[in-house]
């Protein structure tokens, strides 16, 4: 559908692309931001370098694992030590406080407009922030909540009270045997609500933020809609990216918005209606504000 890359330079009119960002945000009948875990590494949820080796470096001594990521799809040998990681990782990535203001921030950029959020990320950062829960469609997932791994059932779970217990109570890379969490369905071994493979849960909140989301976007196809996307990269382009290309090139009213460290890109059928920034989206949104 689209040709050739068009990449705009971070040193070619950075201060006029904030001004006209600016002004396409002020003037936009609605917004849709479409979030990759770029944003949240901008808000200080890095998952390798000091933030890692803080929270594992035991993990790190005995298995050589090289960052977060790498850490869950680790073989473990018992279900006491893959839980002890995925408790932790819960915890740090999912229910403590987001170091940086960067989501806090962006809400005050979109707050008095219609808006709409599509995520790929799962650490829950927009309605930890302030978003409306209304108006956030986390496509990929929850860290905060678990589901059958077989599936039996097409229902996810809480797990924060059980996940502070089993951080509090883990020992030596292992977690109490009594805390692993089973299925009540059919007792089979519980996961993680991400999707990795087709065994994902999409359960009746996944359906209903989906449709709302559709909703959303059916009601402004026309509209002068901004569809801000702040750090997807190309591992999954078709959740957001090539979407958000599609319905610019279908309107002319809109704004394709990209923010993206190293990665600030549009398609040259759409070069005319893009504003492609390549710094950190935090400092952006800072500029925005100022």
């Amino acid at each position: 559908m689209f040709s050739k890359i068009w990449t705009k330079k971070y040193t070619e009119s950075y201060s006029n692309n904030i001004k006209k960002l600016r002004k396409v945000l002020d003037e936009a009948d609605a917004v849709v931001i479409g979030a990759g875990s770029g944003l949240s590494t901008s808000a200080g949820l890095t998952y390798g370098a000091e933030r890692f080796e803080k929270y594992f470096s035991d993990f790190i001594e005995k298995y050589n694992i090289p960052d977060m990521y790498s850490g869950g799809f680790y073989p473990y040998e018992t279900l006491e030590e893959y839980w002890a990681w995925w408790s932790r990782h819960i915890y740090y990535n999912r229910y403590v406080d987001v170091p940086k203001p960067v989501y806090e921030h962006l809400l005050n950029l979109v707050k008095n407009k219609d808006y709409f959020v599509i995520t790929t990320n799962v650490d829950h950062c927009f309605q930890r922030s302030g978003f409306d829960k209304e108006r956030l469609f986390y496509m990929q997932g929850d860290y905060g909540l678990w589901q059958c791994s077989e599936p039996c059932h097409q229902q996810t779970y809480d797990n924060e009270e059980q996940v502070k217990e089993m951080v509090k109570k883990q020992k030596n890379l292992k977690i109490p045997s009594e805390l692993v969490p089973y299925c009540p369905v059919c007792q089979k071994p519980m996961t993680m609500n991400l999707r990795c493979d087709n065994t994902f849960v999409q359960d009746e909140g996944w359906y209903k933020a989906k449709n709302r989301y559709d909703n959303f976007i059916n009601k402004h196809k026309n509209s002068k809609i901004v569809y801000l996307e702040l750090g997807v990269g190309a591992n999954t382009p078709v959740w957001i990216k090539y979407p958000f290309w599609k319905m610019t090139m279908n309107n002319p009213k809109a704004t394709y918005v990209c923010i993206n460290y190293g990665e600030s890109i549009a398609p040259d059928e759409i070069k005319e209606q893009s504003i492609c920034i390549d710094d950190d989206i935090g400092k952006v949104i800072d500029k925005l504000q100022n």
